[in-house]
């Protein structure tokens, strides 16, 4: 079931969009409440910048016309179904799928198509420190949360040798302490 397909989702945006105090967002305005649905609903919590805009306008919002890169919409739906991570597992995928999307942009000259696929990353970051720092999530889920934001911060930062960090990150006395009984499923 869609996080929107509950009214706590819908009730929530409308509920930031009024303590915004505007009446046009940017797609900034909108990254920003998708990261506040999230963090407030946690892991079931993830909408799309698309249902985001579709609820804003159901209520009489403006959308201001898009302020990042064009793609045209090409990749819209590979990017709107990348950011499901509520496991370890889940993210480590969810950085294999940008990691190939973006190297593809790089690789075919697509800027704008690359730029998207950083700025989905930098989303995703933002989304798991909102939930790192949740106090309604459970501890467990809350370090699981602090991990990601380090793997997305260090693809971000070095892509070409994350994989590798990643490998011994995994290896690391500190994280098989944290989330050994998870080391099976990575």
């Amino acid at each position: 079931m869609s996080p929107l397909e509950t009214n706590d989702a819908r009730s929530l945006i409308l509920e930031l969009a009024k303590s915004f105090g505007i009446t046009r967002f940017t797609a900034k305005d909108i990254a920003e409440i998708q990261i506040r649905v999230a963090g407030q609903l946690g892991g079931t919590g993830s909408v799309s910048a698309g249902e985001v805009e579709a609820v804003l306008r159901e209520a009489g919002f403006r959308i201001a016309a898009a302020e990042r890169p064009s793609t045209d919409d090409r990749y819209e739906e590979e990017f709107e179904d990348l950011l499901h991570f509520s496991t370890l597992s889940e993210a480590e995928m969810t950085l294999v799928r940008l990691d190939d999307l973006w190297r593809k942009f790089v690789r075919e000259g697509d800027r704008p198509a690359a730029g998207r696929a950083l700025e989905v990353a930098r989303l995703g970051k933002r989304r798991a420190e909102m939930i790192a720092r949740n106090s309604k999530v459970s501890p467990q889920k809350r370090a699981e949360k602090e991990e990601m934001v380090q793997w997305f911060r260090v693809w971000l930062e070095t892509p070409d040798a994350f994989f590798d960090w990643l490998e011994l990150r995994k290896q690391s006395p500190e994280f098989q302490a944290r989330f050994g009984e998870q080391l099976e499923e990575l």
